[in-house]
This record gives structure tokens, sequence and C-alpha cells, in this order.
């Protein structure tokens, strides 16, 4: 698939979205943008589908990424387009909360809304830590157990299987 049909996808999606709440994208206020989950295509598809199944309802990452590229914060609010690992829309969620704790923190409950593995803290903690870890190897620092990541939980509102 072409990358400009990717980003017609994720367009189209976006406006079908805006349409149910009798809004356009010229006339809508909404913040929003389009990403996918992980780093790699196995994960980023099978946590999209957890997603549009209702056991996914929530992320985390790194606080350090969006301070090494220069981007902004995720917001309450904010929408966002998920795409699978080749950048198709698959649904369109809301977050609805947003919690900046240092990595040892995260919650039991939290990991139980992440709805990954068995949705426990421990297979949390093992899986997040593999992935923070290659990131922050990437930008040139250390995993720490107080590094800050942002825990956020969100609601699918468009999209849903």
């Amino acid at each position: 698939m072409t990358e400009d049909l990717r980003k017609e996808s994720v367009e189209a999606m976006w406006r079908a979205y805006l349409a149910t709440q009798g809004e356009t994208p010229e006339t809508t206020a909404k913040f929003w943008e389009s990403w996918h989950f992980c780093d790699n295509e196995k994960d980023a598809n099978e946590l999209v589908l957890l997603v549009r199944q209702g056991q996914k309802r929530g992320t985390a990452s790194l606080l350090w990424s969006y301070e090494h590229e220069g981007e902004r914060l995720p917001c309450v609010g904010d929408h966002v387009v998920i795409t699978d690992w080749s950048g198709e829309a698959q649904c369109v969620i809301r977050i609805t909360d947003i919690a900046v704790v240092p990595f040892q923190d995260v919650s039991a409950e939290f990991a139980r809304t992440e709805g990954e593995g068995d949705c426990s803290l421990a297979h949390w903690r093992r899986v997040h830590w593999e992935c923070f870890t290659r990131y922050v190897h990437e930008i040139g620092r250390e995993p720490e157990e107080e590094m800050p990541v942002i825990c956020q939980t969100f609601e699918v509102v468009y999209g849903g299987l």
C-alpha cells in the first residue's frame, strides 16, 4: 500500500468520525493525530486489535521521548486515529485521563487497563522495560526505575468491533 493511500484511510476515518459529531475538519476544534502502537509490526497489529475489541483501554509512553523529539505532550480530550503497522486506519480513540508517574510506580490497575498479555503488573513491567530500554538507548540514555511514564487511558469513539 502506498503512503498516499494510507494517509487517505486516516483522513477518511477522521472525516467519518467527525461526521458522526456533526463536524467537519474545517469546523472542528478537536486536536487529533495518527500513530500506531509499538516499535514492531507484530505488536502494533495485535495491540490495535485489542483496542478494537475493547480490551485495551490504555497506553504508556516515556516523557523522555516527547522531550527528545520536541513533541507536544498528549492532553485529555485529544483524539488519535490508530493505525496498524502499515498505516491503515483502524479506529479513533479519545484520551480520557493522563498521569505521569515514575516507571516503578505504574499501578496494577493501569496494567490491567492496558489489556496486554495476562494484564498483570509483572507482565506490564517486563514488556515495557524491554521496549523503553530499546528507545532510551537510541537517544543515549539508560533506563531507570524513576524514568517518567505517561500513562494514558482512552475510549474508542469510532471504529471498534
